[in-house]
C-alpha cells in the first residue's frame, strides 16, 4: 500500500469530529490493505512505529529535501528503512542515519513528506486512536467491534489481530485464547476528583492503594516465570526478585497483575525516576538489585491454574489473589461494600496512603470484570494535582494535524538572579483553539525561528497541571515536571507573577 494513502486518510481522520466518519475512513482504507500490510498501517496511524523510536533529532528531520513528483512510497518501503535505522550503531552512526532518512524523505511526495517527519519524531497525532482503528478494523472485516475488542484484549495487539481477521475472518477471533506467557494489554483506569466522587460513581467498590512504580504482568507455568511491562515489553530478566517471589507462589499456573516499587531505608517508596532507571538497566542486574532492591506488589489476578477470570467481578478475582499471593505481596486495600457509611473511612485510607508516600488510591467497583487495555469507568483513580503559573520561553512548530502552529511549549519558573529556569516542555492538553491562539500570541512575542524553535520574551504565563518532580541534570534548577499538561492560558498574568524556583523546590510533592 502506498504511503501516500495512509498520509491522506490521516489527513482526513484529523479533519472530521464526527467518529462515525472516522470508522467510515479507516475501514475502508483497512479493507484495501494488501495482505500482511494492515498491522503497519494501523501502527502508522497511531503515531507508533513497530521497530520504537529510531532516535533521530531535528536537524536530521530538518533536512531539506526536495518531494518526489509523485506518490512510489509503500508502507513496507518506509518498514524497510525505519528497520535499517534501528541497526545503525558506531563510528559514522549520524551520517548513515542522515543518509537514510534523506533517501526516505526524498521518496516522499509533499503529503507524505510531513506525515513521514511526524511519524519519525512521534508527533502524529490526528486522532486515529487505537479504539477508532478497532471499529474500522471491525467494520471492513465484518466482525461484531465487541468479539474483536475481546480478541486485541486477549492477545495485546490490535494490529496483529486485525492483520489476521482481515486475512481470515470471524474464525481468526475465536482461535485467540488467553494464554499464560503472552501478555495481555492492561486494564486502565479513569479518574475521579475525590474518593467522595468515586464512590458516588461506583456503589460498592474497593480502595486500593496507588503505587507509583512500574506496572507488571507476571506470568508462571512451572518454573518458568515471565515479566512484562504495561507496554508489553517482557523485563524478566531485570527483575530477578520479582520472578523469585512468583516462583515461591503456591500456584504453578498464573498470571498476575502489579506495581514494582523499591523503598527507601525509611520505609518510604523511592522516586519513580529511580524504580525506571532499575528497571530499565539491562547491565550489571546483580549490582543493580543490591544498589536498589525492589519488590512487586500484586492488586489482581487474571489467570490461576486453568481458569481465565478476566469476566469474573473484582471481589471474587480478589479472593483467588489473597488464596494466592501473600498479605505482603499485595496493595493495601480497604473494602466498601456500604460507600455512604464508609465514606470517612475510605477518605481516611487515601490521607493514610499519602502520608506513606504513596501516589493516591484507585477505586474500583467490586462487580467490575477485568477490561483489559481499556480505560473505563470501574475503576477510578483519585491523586493530588499539582499546579503552577509559568512563563513560555520558546515553542516548537508542529507536525501531522499540528503543522503551522506553535506546540511544545518550553516552561520556566523565575530565578533568584531574576531570569527564568527552564523546568520542562509539554504539548499535551492543548485544544485546537488554545494551539491558533498561542500561535499567534507567541508569535508577536518571537525573539529569533531557526525553522523548529521560536524563542520568545519570557511574558506570556499559563497555567500547568503536573503530577510530581524528578531529578534532571538537563534544566538548571536540577529537577523536572512529571506529566505536565497545560491547563489554560494566563494572559491576566504577567511573568512577575509567575512561580518561583524556590516555590517549585519548596512544595510538598510527596505523592
Amino acid at each position: 500500500m502506498l504511503l501516500a494513502e495512509v498520509a491522506r486518510v490521516s489527513r482526513e481522520v484529523a479533519a472530521t469530529s464526527a467518529r462515525s466518519r472516522k470508522t467510515a475512513l479507516l475501514a475502508e482504507l483497512f479493507a484495501a490493505a494488501p495482505p500482511g500490510e494492515a498491522g503497519l498501517v494501523i501502527s502508522y496511524l497511531a503515531g507508533r512505529l513497530p521497530q520504537g523510536r529510531p532516535g533521530i533529532g531535528r536537524r536530521t528531520l530538518g533536512q531539506e529535501i526536495p518531494p518526489a513528483p509523485r506518490p512510489t512510497l509503500t508502507v513496507r518501503d518506509v518498514d524497510t528503512a525505519v528497520s535499517e535505522l534501528a541497526a545503525v550503531a558506531g563510528a559514522g552512526a549520524a551520517e548513515r542515519r542522515r543518509g537514510i532518512v534523506a533517501a526516505l524523505l526524498g521518496a516522499a511526495a509533499g503529503p507524505e513528506q510531513e506525515f513521514l517527519r511526524g511519524l519519525l519524531s512521534g508527533e502524529v497525532r490526528q486522532g486515529a486512536l487505537d479504539a477508532v482503528a478497532l471499529e474500522g478494523v471491525a467494520a471492513a472485516a465484518g466482525v461484531p467491534a465487541a468479539e474483536l475488542r475481546r480478541a486485541v484484549m486477549l492477545d495485546g495487539s490490535l494490529p496483529r489481530v486485525a492483520e489476521a481477521v482481515l486475512a481470515e475472518g470471524a474464525p481468526a477471533l475465536r482461535a485467540v485464547t488467553l494464554r499464560v506467557g503472552r501478555p495481555v494489554q492492561p486494564m486502565l483506569a479513569g479518574t475521579a476528583g475525590s474518593v467522595a466522587e468515586a464512590l458516588d460513581a461506583l456503589g460498592p467498590c474497593a480502595v486500593e492503594e496507588k503505587l507509583d512504580g512500574i506496572r507488571v504482568q507476571v506470568h508462571r507455568e512451572g518454573d518458568d516465570v515471565r515479566i512484562y511491562t504495561r507496554s508489553l515489553d517482557e523485563i524478566t530478566g531485570r527483575l530477578p526478585e520479582v520472578a523469585e517471589l512468583a516462583r515461591s507462589l503456591p500456584g504453578e499456573r498464573f498470571i498476575l497483575d502489579g506495581e514494582v516499587i523499591g523503598r527507601a531505608p525509611d520505609g518510604r517508596p523511592v522516586p519513580f525516576q529511580e524504580i525506571a532507571s532499575r528497571v530499565g538497566s539491562r547491565l550489571d542486574v546483580e549490582a543493580a538489585r543490591r544498589t536498589l532492591p525492589v519488590a512487586p506488589y500484586f492488586f489482581d489476578v487474571l489467570a490461576a491454574g486453568d481458569d481465565v477470570l478476566l469476566d469474573l467481578p473484582v471481589s471474587e478475582r480478589y479472593e483467588v489473589l489473597a488464596a494466592l499471593v501473600p498479605e505482603s505481596a499485595r496493595v493495601g486495600r480497604l473494602a466498601v461494600p456500604d460507600p455512604p457509611a464508609q465514606r470517612a473511612e475510605a477518605e481516611g485510607f487515601l490521607a493514610e496512603t499519602l502520608r506513606r508516600g504513596h501516589e493516591g488510591v484507585v477505586v474500583k467497583a467490586l462487580d467490575a470484570p477485568y477490561a483489559a487495555g481499556r480505560r473505563g469507568k470501574q475503576w477510578l483513580k483519585v491523586k493530588p494535582v499539582h499546579t503552577l503559573d509559568l512563563v513560555v520561553l520558546a515553542a516548537e512548530w508542529g507536525h501531522g494535524r499540528r503543522t503551522g502552529l506553535l506546540s511544545n511549549l518550553h516552561l520556566g519558573a523565575r530565578a533568584a538572579d531574576g531570569g527564568f529556569a527552564m523546568l520542562g516542555k509539554t504539548f499535551k492538553g492543548l485544544t485546537d483553539e488554545m494551539l491558533r491562539w498561542q500561535t499567534a500570541a507567541l508569535g508577536a512575542l518571537a525573539t529569533s525561528d531557526d525553522g523548529f524553535t521560536v524563542r520568545v520574551r519570557p511574558e506570556l504565563v499559563v497555567e500547568i497541571a503536573y503530577d510530581g518532580l524528578q531529578r534532571s541534570t538537563r534544566y538548571p534548577a536540577g529537577v523536572a515536571l512529571r506529566f505536565a499538561r497545560v491547563l489554560r492560558h494566563r494572559p491576566d498574568k504577567d511573568a512577575a507573577q509567575a512561580d518561583t524556583v524556590e516555590t517549585v523546590l519548596g512544595q510538598d510533592h510527596t505523592p
